[in-house]
């Protein structure tokens, strides 16, 4: 994300026109995660997928990886820490989790993330939410949980956590903790170069994963079905998104830019729409018409965000 020089006004409203972006990248997860049961095994798919994406980075990365190598080969442990909570645990488990639980329970789940986030970039970060940033995240909570249960108040009250549900538990802590460590941990490397990084850590996690898998369960066998998945997983939610990601919280901070979640609902019922032939219904359009102005609210207003390191 080099478009715009440091201090460049333009970087702002970059910034906040890839809050309604980058959901839409990540939504490309979804389709793959339900694509791939039954092509490839989720070890498997994250290693494939976060090896690409770093094929597709490092060229770009180099210059400044290899510049500045001996300042931050000693962010080492940090490096493999936000590897394996943003691309084994948030990689791996999703595509687990899923395989054994509803999507309602997902998006249930998920949508505490926001929150989990804002309370901890508050009390660690020292980042505050406003009357109106609060009233924007409460919107946008209530519209997207307004779609997960399909309107019902039945299904809210039914659900459940199972064996599935655990593996997704994990994932929304550790993307949690992911969100508030990118932002708290300093770095000597542009946001761009730091996430190669750190993706390069999390293949480094993944590799010892991936093989006892494959001990397990067998090499499936190598089909097109299957590259393109990767493919698509690595450039739209690995490559693409988690870079704009890195880049929205340092220009926005930590608690404003984890509402992209709650966009994450409408975008995928389009996507669903489009490729699945899932016809959206009302809720959807309900929680898009609290969702919508609910971000605009949450982040429409600078936040006060400390200087660090």
């Amino acid at each position: 994300m080099k478009f715009f020089a440091p201090g460049d006004p333009r970087r702002a409203t970059f910034a906040h026109a890839l809050l309604y972006i980058t959901p839409l990248m990540w939504s490309a997860n979804y389709i793959v995660a339900r694509m791939a049961v039954g092509v490839v095994e989720p070890h498997l798919l994250a290693l494939m997928r976060w090896t690409l994406a770093c094929a597709m980075m490092l060229p770009l990365a180099w210059p400044a990886l290899a510049r500045n190598w001996p300042a931050w080969r000693r962010e080492w442990k940090d490096l493999l820490l936000l590897g394996a909570l943003g691309m084994w645990i948030c990689g791996a488990f999703v595509y687990i989790g899923a395989a054994n639980t509803t999507a309602t329970n997902i998006g249930l789940l998920y949508a505490v993330a926001p929150v989990l986030i804002a309370v901890g970039s508050a009390a660690w970060l020292r980042e505050r939410l406003g009357p109106a940033q609060v009233a924007g995240v409460a919107l946008a909570l209530t519209g997207t949980l307004l779609i997960v249960v399909k309107g019902s108040l039945a299904d809210l009250l039914a659900f459940r956590l199972g064996t599935g549900d655990l593996w997704i538990v994990a994932s929304v802590l550790a993307w949690t903790a992911y969100s508030l460590l990118l932002r708290g941990r300093p770095s000597v490397l542009d946001s761009f170069a730091r996430l190669t990084a750190i993706a390069l850590g999390g293949v480094v996690v993944l590799i010892p994963f991936t093989i006892a898998e494959v001990a397990l369960t067998g090499l499936p066998e190598p089909t097109v079905a299957m590259f393109t998945l990767a493919f698509v997983a690595a450039l739209l939610p690995g490559f693409l998104s988690y870079q704009s990601y890195s880049f929205m919280q340092r220009e926005l901070g930590v608690a404003r830019t984890a509402l992209v979640m709650y966009l994450s609902p409408i975008y995928a019922a389009g996507v669903a729409w489009a490729i699945l032939g899932e016809v959206p219904q009302w809720f959807h359009g309900a929680g898009a018409l609290l969702i919508l102005p609910g971000i605009y609210l949450a982040t429409r207003n600078p936040v006060l965000i400390p200087q660090r390191g």
